[in-house]
């Protein structure tokens, strides 16, 4: 059965028998602000994301995996994060919508998994800005024990409501700025690894690969008492490195949550999608050799989730400055690590509320969280989602590394869980552009390595979901055990409940609706092109350069 619905001055035909109306449909009143310009597109992909996972959590790795595991699992699983960002790139540069990317499961798959996805995921984001605030409360405990963690929480907690409930245009400048600063800092980070490395430091030490070697090396050999095995020790050890690689890259899909609120985003995000390749091999790879030859995997200075007392350094990198005896410095770069988990839990509280909102105009969240105020900002999602910060009180009765600990097993599930939904319903995207007769090649984007690359990462993402949780069971952990695997029982509760209740089916590919909004973001493209254009002869020389900076 189908049916006509206006949609601005077009008529589409749309079936209902595989969709509701507000599967397909954005709304026209009361939305978000496509507010987010290219530079600052460009820039929050790049540094927007980047946290605690590649700056606090590298150190656990480090310890577990050795520098070659440390070095072997982010290289591996940054593969997989490219081309989940590529895969998602195709799809949301095709219709770029303002229901996030558990829009594209619900109109690519099933409308029952775009809610299991989209629940997940705001799970995740209620959780991830505690996580964040808790390690800016470690971060602190660097510099003194006299003030409880919990006042440092609350002060954060504050800080960052406020940022975003000053609307998108606020957002994207800040986050421009911070992301920026996040990069120059990463990049003087990893310039300085590799200067201490090589002699440059008050020692003249010339370090070397000193570190790849035994006792430190080259790899890890994690749970040996337990196992027995020092070859089994040492793959626990590189497998365990990919967990935490895991938390670190997750976030970056932040690209596909801002589409909705992007200038042009034919063509900012594609853009975006292309920087995560530098972001990738630059910072993350870069930053982690760095750690790997200056700092040795047996120092009992790193900050090791679940074990580490208070006041503990919170990056390696703090460790590696403090060795070689640069004084001063540890607590510059303890700095620049309190503006990444501030940054980060200002972008994970964005992500959250866009997410709650996505979920409310596909009416399958209640219809009070897509109120939107004047400056485009859905007021009544931030501040339900802003109270969820409050978990992270939970360092109160329980150590500030073992609440880090909880959050990296929760949040690194959450992420597979959503790495391998968006890896399958980009899988159903092409297979409904092949049954259609729609060429790839007319994509506005065509990523790499596809189409194989999405099944590489339903595969590898989900055996490392399956065994990420080895070792709560050496010795068995109950609270690290529940928290390693909560998410995948939570997934299916979800999408079985809504397809029992709603009766939904998988919606074959010929069925797949590729056109409804489509031809209303051709239009507002259109319009966009026209409009800079017209802009492009009034603005400054200097202006046009500060932009493509």
């Amino acid at each position: 059965m189908t049916s006509k619905r206006l949609s601005g001055s077009t008529t589409e035909q749309v079936d209902e028998k595989f969709y509701h109306a507000e599967d397909l449909q954005d709304p026209h009143e009361g939305t978000l602000h496509r507010g987010l310009k290219a530079r600052q597109m460009s820039m929050i992909a790049v540094g927007g994301t980047i946290g605690t996972g590649l700056i606090m959590s590298s150190g656990t790795a480090l310890v577990q995996g050795g520098p070659l595991g440390l070095c072997l699992g982010f290289l591996f699983v940054g593969l997989i994060c490219f081309l989940t960002l590529a895969a998602l790139g195709e799809m949301t540069a095709y219709l770029p919508h303002k229901k996030g990317f558990a829009g594209y499961a619900t109109r690519f798959v099933d409308p029952a998994l775009g809610f299991a996805l989209g629940w997940i995921y705001l799970i995740k984001y209620l959780i991830a800005p505690a996580s964040n605030v808790n390690a800016a409360g470690i971060v602190m405990q660097y510099w003194t024990l006299s003030v409880p963690i919990e006042v440092w929480s609350a002060m954060y907690i504050i800080l960052v409501v406020i940022m975003n409930l000053l609307g998108i245009e606020f957002f994207g400048e800040l986050e421009f700025w911070m992301s920026g600063l996040k990069v120059v800092s990463l990049m003087g980070l990893f310039l300085l690894g590799i200067i201490i490395d090589l002699g440059g430091n008050p020692k003249h030490d010339r370090i070397g690969f000193r570190y790849w070697r035994q006792p430190n090396g080259p790899m890890g050999s994690y749970l040996v008492d337990e196992v027995h095995n020092k070859q089994l020790a040492v793959f626990l050890g590189f497998w365990s490195t990919l967990t935490t690689a895991l938390f670190a890259y997750i976030g970056s899909e932040l690209v596909a949550v801002t589409a909705g609120e992007a200038q042009n985003p034919r063509k900012t995000i594609p853009r975006a999608i292309k920087s995560t390749f530098f972001r990738i091999f630059v910072f993350y790879i870069g930053c982690v050799f760095a750690i790997s030859l200056i700092v040795p995997s047996t120092s009992t200075q790193l900050l090791v989730a679940n074990s580490s007392r208070a006041g503990a350094a919170a990056s390696p990198f703090v460790v590696g400055v403090t060795l070689v005896g640069i004084k001063g410095l540890n607590h510059v770069i303890n700095a620049m690590i309190l503006l990444f988990t501030i940054s980060a839990a200002n972008s994970d509280l964005y992500i959250a509320s866009r997410t709650l909102y996505g979920l409310a105009i596909e009416r399958k969240a209640p219809q009070i969280f897509a109120k939107v105020n004047k400056r485009g900002v859905p007021w009544v999602s931030l501040l339900v989602v802003s109270s969820f910060i409050c978990l992270t009180f939970l360092n109160a009765s329980t150590s500030s590394s073992t609440v880090f600990a909880y959050g990296v097993n929760l949040l690194s599930a959450f992420g597979a869980i959503t790495w391998m939904t968006i890896a399958y319903s980009h899988i159903r995207f092409m297979q409904a552009l092949k049954a259609q007769g729609v060429s790839r090649d007319s994509l506005p984007y065509k990523g790499p390595g596809q189409p194989l690359g999405s099944w590489f990462v339903l595969i590898s993402t989900g055996i490392i979901l399956l065994f990420k949780g080895f070792n709560t069971f050496l010795p068995f952990t109950p609270g690290l055990f529940i928290t390693s695997y909560l998410p995948v029982p939570l997934f299916f509760i979800f999408w079985l409940g809504y397809k029992l209740r709603y009766r939904t089916q998988v919606i074959p590919s010929s069925k797949v609706d590729l056109i409804t909004g489509k031809r209303e973001i051709d239009e507002e493209e259109e319009r966009f092109i026209l409009k800079e254009k017209a802009r492009e002869g009034k603005v400054s020389r200097w202006r046009r350069l500060a932009d493509v900076l």
